[in-house]
């Protein structure tokens, strides 16, 4: 039963996009990070919320970065908000978010939907374009999906791949400086060995 389930839901989590909702500090950042891997496209709306119900909404900044500090999206003073980008490193993309008045007004929530690969295509638009609908459309949604998942599983096979070698490259240099460590510890030994002899022999003479 198990092995009947697991691949629906690892297409029904593909198909989603990621709702997040977070309290945002009068001072400082907060931060949601998502772990993405290359050539993946990316869609993300926000829109900021008065849990104060204050009139007008007090306003945010908000910027995302790239693995490797690019900044792909820097907006200020806005209640709402979207990014899109496709994704050109492997790893961990980052939207911060932060009040444009710190200390004033009451206090603030973001909601962000994060969207990637197959759940960021719009599929309206594909429906009209190739004129599908009804059960073909869901089954190309299905496809898609598939084909996320697949792709998902060849990147995590690459970092198992990846991880094992640092693995191995560091348990061979471990292994190495322990030999280097234990030869520096006997040569020591056997040098000690003979200055004593020799200083005692020496004493013997006198």
């Amino acid at each position: 039963m198990a092995r009947v389930l697991l691949p629906v839901i690892l297409i029904i989590m593909a198909a989603t996009g990621e709702c997040v909702w977070f309290n945002l500090p009068r001072s400082g950042t907060k931060c949601v990070s998502e772990e993405i891997h290359n050539n993946v496209v990316v869609v993300g709306d926000y829109v900021v919320v008065s849990d104060d119900h204050l009139h007008p909404t007090p306003t945010i900044s908000s910027q995302v970065t790239s693995p490797y500090g690019n900044i792909l999206h820097h907006m200020d003073t806005v209640t709402h908000g979207q990014f899109v980008f496709t994704s050109t490193e492997s790893g961990q993309y980052l939207s911060c978010f932060w009040a444009d008045r710190p200390g004033e007004g009451g206090a603030l929530s973001v909601n962000i939907d994060w969207k990637t690969g197959i759940a960021a295509k719009e599929w309206e638009s594909v429906a009209r374009k190739e004129k599908i609908e009804g059960v073909e459309l869901e089954l190309r949604k299905l496809e898609g999906a598939v084909e996320a998942i697949h792709d998902n599983l060849l990147y995590l096979k690459r970092r198992e791949a990846e991880m094992r070698g640092v693995s191995e490259t560091t348990n061979s240099r471990v292994a190495w400086y322990s030999i280097y460590s234990l030869g520096i510890c006997i040569l020591a030994s056997c040098a000690q060995l003979w200055y004593l002899t020799r200083f005692f022999q020496k004493k013997k003479l006198i």
